[in-house]
């Protein structure tokens, strides 16, 4: 807990650093309202000093009337400081909260694949607002109650030791008390504020994968079996959450007897000082404001470090994606790839999952500038991590990845990512326009560039076709268009990028018959002139005309050649592949 408080505020005192003049302008008027609602009290006791005394009440009225004014002055100062206070909290709260949600986005988005693999990504929805959100929290109990109570703790302490050392000594012994009672209290309820920001997680995860899931959850019946598992996690929060509330209500009733004691102490002893004439009727109103003015603050203390705590364990989870490590970053002093011809070598990779499970063993191919190469085999062999290596989604455990001579370990990512356009199997599009999405492989490029991409990619037909157009919001993960037509979404994304090094996952495999014709033709004739391309297929015949051929199996190649020469092979994996497909179609 300690270490990931640490790092929580040391992003809160960055940000509260970056706005240090707004910050401690709210500190000064906070400290000027306070110390102003501190004087007043003192004319308060003038004036009921002349009320008790005076034998002529006539002959006082003027000066009551200007200590009347006085209080009003120092009140009005006390009002416009707060609200000026206010203002500056507003600004800077809300500029930090920006910046810390922008740290917290690009943060999570310099993680690796395998991060967002093992996530819900609804968890981390909530934990990046919340790590915003807790800045609030925390700023508001610094400037809206820890210094105020410092303020007047401080001041009230100072007055009462020098005029009135009994009832200093009765306040200092009710505040230790209560301390102590909060710092037990607060340590061993921390426990379950934070298992309380966790299973709110959870739940928030479970329940964005709920709606991600709704055709599933539709298709199978299964509404009253997730409302089950749901509801099960629900009733963890609110129980632990009831928990939490019951506690709080015992201490608060453990905290208002400590306070009873302390006030029924006070006014015994203040009546009997009075009666003796000891202290006066305004020195008796002054006192009590004045332990008033304690008694509330401390009074929400209490509440106030219960929401600190809160706070600081909400932003707890997000601290702790802070500080873990990314797992691929650019190197120290790495260099951008220049001008990319599209070489491609892996010379004796390696990649073995953290599990153990090895994938690739002493993997070598090279693929020279220009040539489109087909990766084929059965599932598991590889074929897939071969491209994430390409695209450092993996760093390899062993051997070099190369792109042009240069190993992608040893230059930055965003100029490797440059280099390559990936058409996925199952592409996701974000919910945002049509244009949007194909624009998205070059930012800069024009209307008329990216209806010419759609052209070639023969999407342009069914996205006139639509109501609104290029402009048709596709959805979340782009669930609006059909699987054939987010892959060909896809497909014009990457030709508008037009990257030197072309990388296709089953770019066709949700497409129909005549849908993938076309496409074949499109990146025959427009995607793959001049560039390297490496195509995984299942479907041979959408690799058959490839220049090379290579059949990988159990991390290794088994068989590398022209889709001709590796028929030619009779005891071939490739012609048993081949021999499958061709067969299952015949008897179709």
């Amino acid at each position: 807990m300690q270490r990931h408080t640490n790092i929580t505020f040391s992003y809160y005192i960055t940000q509260l650093l970056d706005h240090k003049k707004t910050f401690f302008a709210a500190i000064c008027c906070v400290c000027t309202a306070v110390v102003a609602g501190l004087i007043a009290p003192l004319y308060y006791k003038d004036f009921f000093d002349i009320i008790s005394t005076a034998e002529n009440p006539a002959q006082e009225v003027t000066k009551l009337h200007g200590l009347v004014f006085v209080i009003l002055g120092f009140h009005a100062i006390g009002w416009v400081s707060w609200r000026i206070a206010a203002f500056c909290a507003a600004y800077f709260q809300t500029e930090s909260m920006k910046h810390l949600s922008a740290r917290s986005f690009e943060y999570i988005h310099k993680h690796a694949s395998v991060f967002f693999n093992n996530t819900f990504v609804g968890s981390l929805v909530k934990k990046v607002n919340r790590f915003g959100t807790s800045f609030e929290s925390v700023t508001d109990n610094i400037l809206w109650e820890f210094l105020p109570l410092l303020i007047e703790i401080t001041v009230i302490s100072v007055y009462l030791s020098y005029s009135q050392p009994l009832f200093f000594g009765i306040v200092c012994v009710w505040l230790v008390l209560f301390c102590v009672c909060n710092i037990v209290f607060l340590r061993y309820k921390v426990q379950f504020d934070e298992a309380q920001a966790k299973l709110d997680s959870k739940a928030t995860g479970i329940l964005a994968d709920s709606f991600t899931n709704h055709e599933n959850i539709t298709l199978f019946s299964a509404c009253v079996r997730e409302k089950q598992y749901y509801t099960a996690t629900q009733d963890t929060v609110y129980s632990l959450r009831r928990k939490r509330w019951n506690l709080d209500t015992w201490f608060d009733v453990v905290q208002y007897f400590l306070t009873i004691v302390v006030e029924c102490a006070i006014f015994y002893y203040g009546v009997n000082y009075w009666v003796k004439g000891i202290l006066s009727l305004g020195d008796l109103v002054l006192i009590q404001t004045y332990l008033f003015m304690i008694f509330r603050k401390m009074g929400s203390f209490s509440r106030v470090m219960r929401w600190w705590y809160e706070a600081l364990a909400n932003a707890k989870e997000m601290a702790e994606i802070f500080d873990t490590p990314h797992t691929i970053i650019d190197r120290v002093g790495a260099q951008s790839l220049a001008e990319v011809h599209g070489d491609v070598s892996l010379d004796n990779v390696c990649f073995t999952y953290e599990d153990g499970k090895s994938i690739l063993n002493n993997f070598t191919l090279n693929i020279p500038a220009g040539q489109k190469v087909g990766l084929v085999g059965p599932s598991g062999a590889g074929k897939s991590t071969v491209i994430k290596l390409l695209l450092r989604l993996f760093d390899a455990t062993g051997g070099v990845v190369q792109i042009d001579g240069q190993d992608v370990s040893s230059i930055t990512q965003n100029s490797l990512h440059d280099c390559m356009s990936l058409v996925p199997q199952d592409p996701i599009l974000f919910h945002r326009s049509i244009i949007e999405n194909i624009r998205y492989g070059k930012p800069e490029a024009t209307n008329e560039e990216v209806i010419e991409a759609a052209k070639a990619a023969h999407c342009h037909e069914f996205i006139t076709g639509l109501s609104d157009g290029y402009t048709t919001l596709v959805g979340e993960r782009g669930v609006k268009l059909s699987g054939g037509e987010r892959q060909r979404v896809a497909i014009a994304r990457a030709i508008l990028r037009d990257a030197p090094i072309l990388l296709l996952d089953e770019a066709t495999s949700a497409l129909d018959s005549e849908s993938e014709m076309l496409i074949q033709r499109a990146l025959e004739t427009v995607l793959v002139q001049g560039k390297t391309v490496i195509a995984i297929a299942h479907r041979l015949s959408s690799i058959s005309s490839m220049d090379r051929i290579i059949v990988m199996e159990s991390g290794g190649i088994v068989e590398d050649g022209s889709h001709h020469e590796l028929l030619s092979n009779a005891d071939g994996l490739y012609n048993q592949l081949w021999n499958i497909q061709v067969g299952g179609f015949a008897h179709q």
